[in-house]
């Protein structure tokens, strides 16, 4: 007898539209579009999905809603409107709490033009939205600048004019209105400015700029040299906001640009629109994951979203996937080139913006960034748990003299420096890097075992193939091998190998998983050499001090301590060292070094 959710599922149609699922109480849990409902559904129920949370939706799911549309771009639609609506749980929530400002040209005589945070649906027209009010700012003063327009609220009707009765305020004495409240300015000479400002907020300024050049030639021509240097500062100012503008080429126009940085948690999608050769609009959206959901899919979702609250009506998106957005708009994916160019600033944009909210959330929220980290850490390396403990191991010897071994540790993504350890190598005669390996993961692991200490999630050895055996040998003999994960990494290429895997794993090069791992082979590397160096400097000053006749270890070990290298002994003065020994010691030492020199 089928359950049913079988029933529900088995009865879905073949067509393109939207699925939503519903819990136990009724409430909505999912929204999704299909271009085939039935397979779509069903892929859900039919495997084990690598996320939990994938896995926990469906075991909530009790109740199927389906509605069928035309095509797949009507469904991209109408889910992009009901996730906005419903807010499912685990469907990436579009909608933020910002009403963003527009700049509003009022359908009235003698239009006046403002900035607004609402939309009135009474015919006029309304540019934006723009992302900030410095931006909107900028433009008013440009426009106030240029062109004198009204700003008070009279309703400047034929009749009302004609009755006289409205009066010239302050804002005509000083020269920022011509007066139309009076008839001293026509509604036809208004309203070319207010196209000439339509045109602006387009983007366009080629043909202000023009306008304004050819009266200026003309008020030269008349010899009206003050006006003509009036419109030359006009056309200044003009120019001076047009190179502010980013330029990308003339020919490129009505072109929206889009582009997705993602990790583990949260897409970054980035939205520039172009319009007549020029950047006119930048923003970038952050979309909190809740389910895995791939590039595409975000994208595809966003660039709905941001089409609808831009209203942006360009009939060419680029982007840097194939993807499919209806019969009426032309997907580019760039390779070479000026679009090309605009679709690596886009992305580089998308980057910057997500550093800054990392950065910001490190400093906010410390925890939630390590957990981040750690999570992106567990899924990089294919690891069964978050690596919250890991140690790295190296060698460090010149051709088999004093050859040491360094592990340094790091807990939650940072040094632990208190935990780090130093070991001399004991049964390794000669310089054997791998059979050193094997004794110091060897004696490592027997302490903490011993001891009862919590052990690592994860192991690295600085080395390839070679080192990375010699530690398993210890792992094997120890029984830690399936109960602690072991890497090695090359240095030469940045290689990461596994255990019983001939072919190496290779890191995205920017990626916080290989800069974590870096950074311990790095410091694994530092604290090795320093504690080899040191030994061997003590090894050399020893040596050369026990030849010294009348000097003993007692008197050695005083030099050692004061001097820390034979370099330093022999340059130093009689008196030097008599006062570190005395004097009668002094002489010999000094007697010593001279004889040796001759």
């Amino acid at each position: 007898m089928q359950s049913p959710l079988e029933l529900q599922i088995i009865t879905l149609p073949d067509n393109p539209g939207v699925y939503q699922y519903y819990d136990k109480d009724g409430k909505i849990l999912y929204v999704g579009k299909a271009k085939n409902l039935k397979k779509r559904v069903s892929s859900y129920f039919n495997k084990i999905h690598d996320t939990a949370k994938t896995n926990v939706l469906v075991k909530k799911i009790v109740t199927i809603k389906h509605i069928v549309v035309p095509t797949e771009t009507d469904a991209l639609l109408l889910e992009n409107n009901l996730i906005k609506t419903l807010q499912p749980r685990y469907n990436v929530l579009l909608r933020d709490d910002k009403t963003y400002p527009w700049i509003c040209i009022k359908k009235e005589p003698f239009s006046r033009i403002f900035s607004t945070r609402n939309m009135i649906k009474d015919g006029s027209e309304y540019f934006g939205p723009y992302t900030s009010f410095k931006t909107v700012h900028t433009i008013l003063d440009l426009i106030k600048e240029l062109y004198p327009l009204r700003t008070c609220n009279y309703d400047l009707s034929e009749s009302n004019i004609n009755s006289g009765k409205f009066k010239v305020c302050l804002e005509y004495h000083i020269g920022n209105c011509k007066g139309p409240c009076e008839g001293l300015e026509p509604l036809e000479e208004y309203q070319k400015q207010v196209n000439a400002i339509r045109e602006i907020l387009k983007g366009n300024f080629k043909e202000s700029l023009k306008d304004f050049k050819k009266l200026m030639n003309t008020y030269a021509q008349n010899l009206q040299f003050e006006e003509a240097q009036k419109i030359k500062e006009k056309i200044e100012v003009l120019e001076n906001y047009q190179s502010k503008s980013t330029i990308i080429n003339p020919k490129i126009t009505n072109i929206d640009v889009f582009s997705i940085v993602s990790d583990e948690s949260a897409a970054f999608v980035n939205f520039l629109q172009i319009s007549h050769g020029s950047i006119i609009r930048s923003h970038t959206l952050e979309m909190k994951k809740k389910l895995d959901e791939s590039d595409e899919e975000l994208l595809e979702l966003a660039i709905v979203e941001l089409r609808e609250r831009f209203q942006l009506l360009s009939k060419e998106i680029i982007v840097p996937f194939e993807m499919d957005l209806g019969e009426n708009i032309k997907i580019t994916v760039p390779q070479l080139g000026d679009k090309k160019q605009i679709l690596d600033l886009s992305i580089r944009n998308a980057k910057f913006y997500r550093i800054e909210q990392l950065k910001q959330l490190q400093i906010v929220d410390p925890d939630r960034h390590v957990n981040r980290i750690m999570a992106q850490m567990q899924k990089d390396l294919r690891l069964p748990s978050e690596p919250r403990h890991i140690e790295c191991f190296d060698n460090s010897n010149i051709q088999g003299t004093n050859p040491v071994a360094a592990c340094v540790v790091f807990k939650d993504g940072k040094p632990s420096k208190k935990d780090y350890r130093h070991f001399n190598v004991k049964t390794v005669e000669g310089p054997n890097d791998f059979a050193s390996m094997t004794e110091i993961v060897y004696r490592r692991y027997k302490r903490l075992l011993d001891e009862k200490e919590p052990l690592p999630q994860l192991i690295i050895i600085d080395g390839g193939k070679g080192q990375l055996s010699a530690a398993l040998k210890s792992i094997d003999d120890l029984g830690l091998r399936g109960k602690v994960a072991i890497i090695g990494i090359a240095k030469r290429l940045e290689e990461l190998f596994y255990p019983g895997d001939s072919i190496p794993l290779y890191l995205d090069k920017k990626s916080e998983t290989l800069k974590v791992i870096q950074h311990l082979r790095n410091e694994a590397h530092r604290f090795g050499i320093t504690f080899h160096r040191d030994k061997r400097s003590k090894s050399a000053l020893n040596s050369s001090v026990e030849s010294i006749p009348g000097i003993g270890e007692k008197t050695m070990t005083t030099l050692i301590q004061h001097f820390k290298s034979v370099k330093r002994l022999k340059l130093a003065t009689e008196k030097e060292i008599s006062a570190v020994v005395g004097v009668s010691k002094a002489k010999k030492i000094v007697d010593f070094y001279h004889n040796n020199q001759s």
